[in-house]
């Protein structure tokens, strides 16, 4: 059996709230969770927000788009360089997942 990696770890510590893990709103945790291309991603919450990253350790990648929000309504927003800033409002959060998935480029997120 292979060890967990890094990301795994980390989306595991982020579902299952283990002591040491982050903290976000879970029914958006949830959501981005179950699509393949955002597990293959490092989460980070934080201050509302759910943020991904093609690496594990500080400087972050900060080039996808991410969530804020929660159960209720979710809005994503694109990386801080775009353009369009606002990519879609008033989302449930698997709406949101969907979305963001819809925005990364071919070969991110793939694995």
């Amino acid at each position: 059996m292979a060890a967990e990696t890094v990301v795994e770890k980390t989306w595991h510590g982020i579902l299952n709230r283990l002591p040491g893990a982050r903290r976000g709103e879970l029914a958006v945790i949830e959501a981005t969770y179950a699509e393949p291309r955002l597990r293959s991603l490092f989460p980070f919450p934080s201050h509302g927000a759910l943020t991904f990253h093609r690496n594990t350790e500080f400087p972050w990648s900060n080039d996808l788009p991410f969530i804020v929000g929660d159960v209720q309504a979710c809005t994503v927003y694109a990386p801080q360089h775009a353009s369009k800033r606002v990519l879609g409002e008033s989302l449930t959060p698997r709406e949101a997942a969907a979305l963001v998935v819809a925005h990364l480029s071919d070969n991110c997120g793939d694995g």
